[in-house]
Formats: C-alpha cells, sequence, structure tokens
C-alpha cells in the first residue's frame, strides 16, 4: 500500500495544508520567494503534518487551529534540511539541485532562516504556553544536532550514544514534537500527548535508522543522490559504526574523504554491505519501531490508531 493510501481521509485537509506552505514562503524578496519555492516544489512525504493531524484526532479536531502546527513543524523540517545541505555541501536533494547549489551557501542559510521564523509566526496562533515550551526546546535541540553534525564530519571514533544522540536530535525529536504539539493543540490530555510523543521519537528514530541503511542499499535513482553520499560527506551512520568493528575495514573508511573517487566508494560500499552491518541495523531499527507500536497499543481506541500503525511499520521498514 502507498503511503498517502493510509491517510487517504485526510487528503482535503492535507491539500490545504499544501496551500498554506505556499503562502507561508511568501515574500517581498524574489530571490528570497524562489529559493523557498524552489525547496517546497522539490517534494516530501509531508510525514509532519501527516502525525499532527492524526494526533489531533484524539482531541476536539478543527483543521483551522491545528493546520498552523502542521505548518510550523513542517516549514521547521524544511529549514533544518537547507542548512543540513549546507553543512554536507550537497548537491542534490531528491533529484533536484539544493538551493545552495542553485544559488549559494550565503542564500541557502538566509533561506533557511526565514523559513525557521515563518514556523514560529504560525505557532503563535495557538495559545497553549505549554506547546511554545516544548517547541523553543527542539529549535534549541535542533541547534545542537546540526552543530554536533559539523563537529563530528569524518570523525570516525564516534561510539552508538554519539549516533543515537545525533539522529535524536535531527530527526527523531520533530517527529515526536508533531505528534505531541497535534494533540495539545486539540485539546487532547496530558497523558494521551505525552504517550504519542513516546510514540513519535521511536518511529523518528526506526526512520533515521532505515534512512541511514538506505543511503548504502538504495540506487542512486532511488535515493536522488549518489548512493554512500552519507559517509561520503562524513557522517558516520549506524551501519557504518558496525562495518568498522572490523580493523581491517575501519583502515578503509577511515580513508574516505570528500575527494574519494566514485570508483573508490563503490568499493568501500560493497565491503560494508559484505558485513552483518545492515542485518544489525535493521535489527535496532525494528526494536524502536516495536517500542512505538507498543507505545501505540496504550492508546485509548481511535480510528486513526490503525493509521499510525501503518505509517510507522511503512516508514520503518520501507525500501526506498
Amino acid at each position: 500500500m502507498k503511503l498517502n493510501r493510509m491517510y487517504s481521509f485526510l487528503k482535503t485537509d492535507i491539500d490545504e495544508i499544501e496551500k498554506e506552505l505556499e503562502v507561508a514562503i511568501e515574500s517581498e524578496s524574489k530571490l528570497l520567494q524562489e529559493a523557498s519555492l524552489h525547496l517546497l516544489q522539490a517534494g516530501g512525504k509531508r510525514i509532519r503534518p501527516v502525525f499532527v493531524l492524526l494526533s489531533a484526532k484524539f482531541g476536539q479536531y478543527d483543521i483551522n487551529i491545528v493546520k498552523n502546527v502542521a505548518v510550523a513543524l513542517e516549514l521547521m523540517h524544511m529549514a533544518s534540511l537547507v542548512h543540513d545541505d549546507v553543512i554536507d555541501d550537497a548537491e542534490l536533494r531528491r533529484g533536484k539541485p539544493t538551493i545552495k547549489a542553485q544559488w549559494d551557501n550565503r542564500i541557502a542559510m538566509y533561506t533557511g532562516d526565514y523559513i525557521f521564523a515563518r514556523a514560529l509566526e504560525y505557532m503563535t496562533h495557538i495559545k497553549v504556553p505549554e506547546a511554545h515550551k516544548i517547541l523553543s526546546h527542539t529549535l534549541v535541540e535542533l541547534c545542537k544536532g546540526e552543530i554536533a553534525q559539523i563537529e563530528d564530519k569524518y570523525r570516525f571514533d564516534q561510539n552508538l550514544r554519539n549516533y543515537l544522540l545525533r539522529i535524536k536530535r535531527k530527526t527523531a525529536l520533530l517527529i515526536a514534537v508533531s505528534c505531541q504539539l497535534g494533540a495539545i493543540a486539540s485539546g487532547a490530555p496530558e497523558e494521551i500527548h505525552r504517550r504519542l510523543y513516546r510514540f513519535g521519537y521511536n518511529v523518528g528514530m526506526s526512520f533515521q535508522i532505515t534512512d541511514d541503511i538506505l543511503d548504502l542499499t538504495a540506487s542512486e535513482e532511488e535515493l536522488g543522490k549518489p548512493a554512500g553520499s552519507d559517509l561520503w560527506q562524513g557522517n558516520i551512520t549506524l551501519p557504518i559504526l558496525y562495518a568498522m568493528e572490523s580493523p581491517d575495514l575501519k583502515s578503509k573508511i577511515e580513508k574516505v574523504t570528500e575527494y574519494t573517487t566514485p570508483d573508490e566508494m563503490k568499493e568501500v560500499i560493497t565491503s560494508i554491505l559484505a558485513t552483518d552491518a545492515i542485518e544489525r541495523s535493521h535489527d535496532l531499527s525494528r526494536m524502536y519501531l516495536d517500542k512505538a507500536l507498543k507505545d501505540l497499543d496504550q492508546l485509548p481506541y481511535n480510528r486513526v490508531k490503525k493509521s499510525l500503525k501503518n505509517i510507522a511499520n511503512f516508514i520503518g521498514k520501507r525500501k526506498y
């Protein structure tokens, strides 16, 4: 089943959020408008808005209120992607030139900052102090994650704890908060929005681990960027950490730089795939997914629980 079939009953609301995203990035600056629209039109799964809407179904659902949270969190995600592409010196995202490639680093950073600011504007429509406290903490953690990503580039002596903290900040937190703030905006009880946070966190961890596996196992056509891009850009992911437990392979991996040739990179990837690193990474991803599904089971009966379960399984087990 395709991902969008799992929440097809939300199509009207998703379409409204898509239109609102276009409104959100409007700017008097033609350059800022073009750069923001370039990113928006690159597409995306819109996973965060979907989680916001589904979680809001555990309270008094009002699209006119909840859409502000959905738009804000998708904008935050978009802004973080722009900054990531600068950090990674990435030329492609989803098969299209990144903002830094289309324009330059300075334009990309200002565009990311602008989109972040617009996200905060949309959250002002939510009159719940706790929601703003949660969002502020999330922003702080996202920034810490971006700095850590810079500091950790090509640092091959990382451990599992470094990696898990980085993906928590990079991916899991924003998905967790999407679930939590959707519920808070709809007035759901604290017990429910806290459990939705835990569900989202564990789904996010599984999601990112799967992403890191696919970077090595999927094709360039499927990824929209060269296979092995994470390692090429100096990002040490879970399969790389596991593969480096072999001293000989660690020595080989440590030689990777931004100047490594495609043929050399292909040889390194082949060596990694010959180990049990991918299988072990899948095991950890499944562990987080199982924890997410247990949290979901503890939530009260609701027709969206099936959609949340299907989406969690899909993004935790997807092939690309």
